[in-house]
């Protein structure tokens, strides 16, 4: 279901307007995300995904233990359950080995491609053809971003940005349509290349990681929607639980891509966007990133020999100081918590900015697909002229003859650049800037070379990316946020190398690794993930205690301002994310109180009438429904005419069972075999069928369906009395889709089930809504 963002904004707006003219400050729509709430407890959720509306839906994580499921593992055999397994190895090998080979692809693309293009200006400058340079530059970079652009507003909206958020939100259990489509994956591949061979300030690295879960997602269903392979066993990975551990699996594999960091992209999906975990998982997921890791190292043992065109290292290596030994003393840990300080306060300013400028794209994007195209060409011209143009500022320096680098160069990589500079000479700012983003972070990383950078120009490239950072991100191209975040940081921990370089002894392109770090970890909150990332790129453990010191102090000090950046997203895009630590507040609230602040929980009988099947469905949201049976034999001690609760039937079921015309002329109970004539477990795990799809005809509607067979017989449920903390807790780290408040007395004539919990009803938001004055309670908390 895909809505137009400025229809959805009317309506948003009409609703606002009769709940009354009485406005304040949390009113502003610079306050509140991007989609506005009807002010209940349980809504009809609607988010932006990638960059457009869609309708939301939580994902079945939970294992359906039916009569079908029950009897399907049951009778099988040992060999069936070594090939379910054999199989599960196999996808998590493939899911690596294309990761690898797109990955490759893109670097190869984006260095040949890039490089051609600064190779044909450098020419144009060293000629002193300066205008024809800047124009040939402007209309490269123009021609890429129009491209990258095109692509994600009119074939795949779900492309652009980075992704990581939409990834978090599925494995926490949300549905994000189209996000991992085959359409999405083609146009995330071409849009990456070329917007990042346009210049433009991201990254691949985001990308890489969405570009992973698509091929994961892709292979666990047989392939695009259309053209599904039917294959037996691949049957049994189309579904929710399955897919959410190839998606894993991909989303590590990506950030191995992007950094070739196979222990650091497995902790990623660990500590970022991972909600649950176990065992087996953590192997399957290593094994994607080792496989990763090994196509990536093959493809550069090939490309050393110069079959690549222009490839150099590419993105695949950053950094690399294993030669360098690092000594520090007592008196370093002044300026390397200096670091961590000034990297989670800029951490957390440039999340609050952004959060604002992202705001501000939103009303933009609202006015239709052309103003997208013009915003994204607007920012190409900016990033354009700075790139040429700021390097005419700088000072030309003379090279030194110590180094054993070439100096100055031309060519498309180099750290001595001359750009407009006389023999002899180089130009500092322009090794900076007019070069790619990869070469940019390898040239301010550079050791041994204290002299080579003016804190002027690093001064110059500091304050511009961080503005590009800011209005780059957001425009409608594939973009990750690792890579800006590297380049400011790196900066500014570069400056301040040489401000303290009369008092430590660290190099000053260790101070720029240990920038980056902070910065990332103050705007990303990341740790363990980050810090092994970083080790692996610069493949030197001597660095090891002091990134960690670096990158715990960025964090604590960034969690005291802000949320990381991924949150602030996924709250912007009005995703129901439901975070790892409960409100407090929460503790003073019970799941019955839930209850009562919701309509009366729809329940159906274990055999029930057709009309009323169709009258449930057609006039109902829910997803799921409890299946209660009246008037049972009860067991000894039970009054008579006890109530039992069966269980909890899904929404999709029922829909399978009217579209198989699975009807009965009277009220009794199937056998099972009848029941597996009809279905198969395979099938009821797969999210297939629309209510608006079946036709019942006047006759059918007096026949009986038995819900029996299809009821998940094992729901988890909740007693009235447990606070909603406990409860939300239970939901987050089990997975579910839906949790049943049973009564905490049981009696003739008591309700077995009091009321049915979603994601909906555990959001701080809508929990806020119906019960105002927790607001008071919590603000009181935050105050002590």
């Amino acid at each position: 279901m895909e809505e137009d963002p400025s229809q959805v904004s009317e309506t948003n707006n009409t609703n606002s307007s009769m709940e009354g003219k009485e406005r304040d400050v949390e009113s502003n729509p610079l306050n509140q995300p991007l989609l506005k709430r009807s002010r209940t407890l349980s809504s009809n959720p609607m988010a932006i995904v990638g960059a457009k509306v869609s309708h939301i839906e939580s994902l079945d994580y939970e294992i359906n233990e039916n009569e079908l499921f029950k009897h399907d593992w049951r009778s099988r055999s040992s060999a069936q359950v070594l090939q379910y397994i054999f199989l599960k190895w196999s996808l998590a090998f493939l899911v690596g080995l294309l990761t690898g080979l797109i990955a490759t692809l893109i670097n190869l693309a984006v260095e040949n491609i890039a490089g051609y293009k600064l190779l044909a200006v450098s020419s144009l400058v060293e000629e002193k053809r300066y205008l024809t340079g800047f124009i040939y530059l402007t209309v490269a970079n123009f021609v890429l971003t129009l491209f990258a652009a095109f692509l994600c507003v009119f074939f795949a909206p779900t492309a652009a940005g980075p992704g990581i958020p939409e990834i978090k939100a599925y494995l926490n259990g949300i549905d994000t349509p189209n996000m991992f489509g085959a359409s999405t994956l083609i146009v995330k591949i071409l849009g990456s290349i070329g917007a990042v061979s346009a210049g433009l300030d991201l990254g691949k690295e985001g990308p890489l990681v969405h570009i992973g879960s698509c091929i994961a997602s892709l292979l666990g269903q047989g392939g695009p929607e259309n053209y599904r392979l039917k294959w037996r066993w691949l049957r049994y990975f189309n579904n929710d639980r399955d897919r959410r551990d190839l998606i894993t699996c991909g989303s590590s594999s990506g950030v191995c891509a992007a950094f070739r960091a196979p222990v650091g992209g497995v902790l990623f999906s660990l500590e970022e966007v991972a909600t649950w975990w176990r065992s087996a998982l953590l192997w399957r997921t290593f094994f994607s990133t080792a496989i990763v890791a090994v196509v990536l190292r093959a493809f550069i043992e090939y490309c050393n020999s110069g079959k690549c065109g222009l490839f150099g290292k590419g993105g695949l290596i950053m950094f690399d100081v294993s030669d360098v030994t690092v000594t520090y003393h007592a008196m370093d840990i002044v300026p390397v918590a200096l670091i961590g300080l000034i990297g989670g306060v800029l951490g957390s300013l440039y999340n609050h900015l952004l959060h604002k400028v992202l705001r501000v794209y939103n009303l933009i994007n609202q006015k239709g697909k052309l103003h997208k195209l013009l915003l994204s060409l607007s920012v190409s011209l900016f990033t354009s002229i700075c790139l040429y143009c700021l390097p005419f500022l700088a000072t030309c320096s003379p090279c030194d003859s110590s180094i054993t680098e070439t100096c100055p160069t031309n060519g498309r990589t180099g750290n001595f650049k001359q750009f407009n500079c006389p023999d002899g000479y180089y130009n500092d700012l322009a090794s900076l800037l007019f070069t790619t983003n990869d070469d940019a972070v390898r040239n301010i990383f550079s050791t041994n070379t204290s002299t080579e950078f003016h804190p002027l120009s690093l001064l110059i490239f500091f304050t511009l990316y961080c503005i590009l950072g800011l209005i780059t991100f957001g425009i409608a191209v594939p973009s990750g946020l690792f890579l800006p975040i590297i380049l400011m940081g790196s900066a500014y921990g570069r400056l301040l190398g040489i401000v303290m370089e009369s008092y430590t002894n660290i190099d000053q392109g260790l101070y720029a690794v240990l920038g980056a770090a902070s910065l990332m970890a103050g705007s990303m909150r990341m740790t363990v993930s980050l810090c092994v990332i970083f080790l692996e790129l610069t493949n030197n453990l001597l660095l090891l205690p002091i990134t960690m010191f670096v990158l715990l102090i960025a964090k604590s000090v960034g969690d005291c301002i802000n949320p990381s950046i991924y949150e602030i997203i996924l709250h912007l895009k009005g995703l129901p994310f439901l975070d790892a630590n409960p409100e407090p507040w929460m503790r003073n609230l019970t799941v019955g109180e839930l209850a009562d602040a919701k309509p009366p929980v729809v329940t159906l009988c274990g055999v029930e009438k057709v009309s009323r099947i169709v009258d449930v469905l057609r006039n109902t949201t829910h997803n799921g429904f409890p299946v209660v049976d009246e008037g049972i034999i009860p067991p000894v001690g039970l009054a008579n005419g006890a109530t039992e609760l069966h269980g909890i039937v899904l929404r999709a079921h029922l829909v399978k069972a009217l579209k198989k015309k699975w009807f009965l002329l009277e009220r009794r109970r199937t056998e099972e075999w009848e029941v597996r004539e009809k279905f198969t477990w395979i099938e009821l795990a797969e999210r297939e069928g629309k209510f608006e799809e079946v036709g019942v005809t006047n006759d059918e509607m007096e026949m009986y369906v038995d819900l029996h067979p299809l009821t998940n017989t094992t729901p988890y449920t909740v007693v009235e009395s447990m606070s909603v903390a406990k409860a939300m807790v239970l939901f987050r780290k089990v997975g579910l889709r839906h949790m049943l408040i049973v009564p905490k007395y049981q009696a003739a004539g008591v309700s077995p089930v009091v009321g049915i919990l979603t994601r909906q009803d555990l959001r701080t938001y809508n929990i806020l809504t119906a019960f105002p004055h927790l607001e008071k309670s919590k603000s009181k908390g935050k105050g002590n």
